[in-house]
Order: C-alpha cells, then sequence, then structure tokens
C-alpha cells in the first residue's frame, strides 16, 4: 500500500516546487511539465499503470490531474477497477468514502461548468470588442523579422535560440517556419 503522488504544471516556465513539497508525504511522486488540455500526458499514464490495489493517489488539486469532469470521473473509474483511491489535498477529499466520491464528482462538475462560462464570456467580450473595432486579433509578423527567422533557420540555429534572438515567442517561431 503506497501512496503515489502526481505534480503537472502546463508549461516549461512554471515551478513544481509548491505541488512537491505538498506531496513530500508520498512514497513516490510522478511529475511532468505538460499542459492539462492534452490527452496523452506520459507520467499520467505511467502514474497510472504504476499503481496496485490498496494504493492511494495523491494530488494537491483537481485541476492538476483531469481536463475535465468526463477526464476525471475515467480516471477515477479506473483507479476503481485497480482499488486505487483519489485524495484531493486542496478539497479534503479521499474517494475511499462514498461521500468523498460524490464530493468529488460534484466539484469536478462546478469546475467543468466555471470553464465553459469563462469560455463563453471571453468569445462575447471579444465580439463586442469586434464589433466596436477595438479586437483586430493578433497582429502579423512584421516581414523583416520573418526573413530573419527563416535565415537562422537555415543557417542551423535551434528554434529556441531563434526566438531568443528575434524576441519572439517560441510558438511564432514555429509559425513562422511552416511550409
Amino acid at each position: 500500500m503506497a501512496n503515489i503522488g502526481y505534480a503537472r504544471v502546463s508549461t516549461s516556465g512554471q515551478s513544481l516546487e509548491a505541488q512537491l513539497e505538498a506531496l513530500e508525504v508520498c512514497d513516490k511522486v510522478f511529475k511532468e511539465k505538460e499542459s492539462g488540455a492534452k490527452a496523452e500526458r506520459p507520467q499520467l499514464s505511467t502514474m497510472l499503470d504504476y499503481v496496485r490495489d490498496g494504493d492511494t493517489v495523491t494530488v494537491t488539486k483537481l485541476c492538476r490531474l483531469a481536463r475535465n469532469t468526463k477526464h476525471l470521473l475515467e480516471i477515477v473509474e479506473y483507479l476503481d477497477q485497480k482499488g486505487v483511491s483519489l485524495v484531493v489535498l486542496n478539497l479534503g477529499i479521499d474517494t475511499k468514502s462514498p461521500t468523498g466520491r460524490l464530493m468529488l464528482t460534484m466539484i469536478g462538475a462546478v469546475a467543468s461548468f466555471e470553464r465553459q462560462l469563462l469560455l463563453e464570456r471571453q468569445a462575447e467580450g471579444i465580439a463586442v470588442a469586434k464589433a466596436k473595432g477595438k479586437y483586430k486579433g493578433r497582429q502579423p509578423i512584421n516581414d523583416n523579422k520573418l526573413e530573419l527567422i527563416r535565415r537562422l533557420s537555415a543557417e542551423g540555429r535551434s528554434k529556441k535560440d531563434i526566438a531568443r534572438l528575434t524576441e519572439t515567442s517560441l510558438s511564432t517561431v514555429y509559425r513562422s517556419l511552416k511550409p
């Protein structure tokens, strides 16, 4: 019977430190820097395969574990089938009890609902700003900078170096180099 931790941040610029500190009581901690929106998270899959009957999976927050309510319930169901419980530290929830399971489901549904409302409000705000002519979307990359990005790439520079040298984001470099 082991206590297995799972810690995740969305980007490489974020720190796992606070989560790892909270998970110090765990026997083993799986950690990764991947977007929660990604369906494939290698360390999450490895952790789910690793756990055994009687183990407990501990996370600091629900949002670190699952993308949405459906994903959360799939994970909990999978853990149940393996005889593994889930503990969510910031909510004080343990799925060993029926009350803990109910609370987890309700909180997961509320979180998913809040996310949908946020996206809806964001879309409405953008529509109003566009109607007023105040939102024009992302500005296109300057032709000179685009040419520089492509030349640096042709010289064999890494995408990370190109982003640093041109003072652009890594995603802009990738988009600029698409055929």
